[in-house]
């Protein structure tokens, strides 16, 4: 379960999207955003005097520069944290609820896009038992793929962190953080159960390891 939605109900039917590709939200994860183009404060208005709630999610090829083809899985966030700067910027975070199937795009005088959601082939993302149990079997073979990734694109992190935390936590962290393509990025949110996210993430990580030299890249 995450925050006070704990069934389908409970959730909006037509929600608010920000199309942003390689950026990934996973439930119960926090991603924060600089949200400065005038239609997606618009949004954040809208969403502030509502339910909060903010469909994330990436583009497919097709469409226009303005309105490209969606891809087919969100993830719904709710506005935990709210900031505005000076200059007119919002600073907010965003704190994964529920993946969605994107539906019929609603034909909408605002200037940002809207669409219902179908969010109940992602009904366990409500629970609060998602995640699954930490075992020692479950995450072995994915620090060892982290460790050799990270060497591998000359990046670091607390290891003592990284082994201390409960292995779902630790897989929708590092896959919502890792520099991923778009491509790979959606295959992490698509990943129906934990256990499959993991899977998957291991062998991304196995992959880029034993791929050519890249450019470093950081973790933000």
């Amino acid at each position: 379960m995450q925050g006070n939605y704990r069934k389908l109900a409970d959730l909006p039917l037509v929600i608010p999207v920000f199309p942003l590709d390689g950026v990934l939200l996973l439930p119960g994860g926090q991603l924060p955003l600089n949200i400065f183009e005038p239609r997606y404060l618009n949004m954040l208005d809208d969403a502030m005097s509502g339910e909060r709630i903010i469909g994330m999610i990436q583009t497919r090829p097709g469409g226009d520069e303005q309105r490209p083809t969606l891809a087919p899985v969100g993830c719904a966030g709710r506005v935990t944290s709210f900031a505005e700067t000076s200059d007119g910027r919002y600073l907010i975070t965003l704190t994964g609820v529920c993946r969605f199937r994107a539906g019929d795009e609603l034909p909408v005088r605002t200037p940002y896009r809207q669409v219902r959601a179908d969010f109940a082939p992602f009904e366990p993302d409500l629970r609060e038992d998602a995640g699954g149990a930490r075992t020692a079997a479950d995450i072995d073979r994915l620090l060892v793929a982290l460790r050799r990734y990270l060497d591998h694109r000359g990046l670091a992190i607390d290891w003592g962190d990284a082994e201390s935390a409960p292995s779902d936590a630790l897989i929708n962290s590092l896959a919502m953080a890792l520099p991923f393509e778009p491509l790979e990025k959606q295959a992490l949110l698509e990943a129906e159960t934990i256990f499959e996210r993991k899977a998957t993430l291991t062998a991304l990580l196995e992959i880029d390891a034993a791929g050519d030299d890249d450019e470093p890249h950081s973790i933000q």
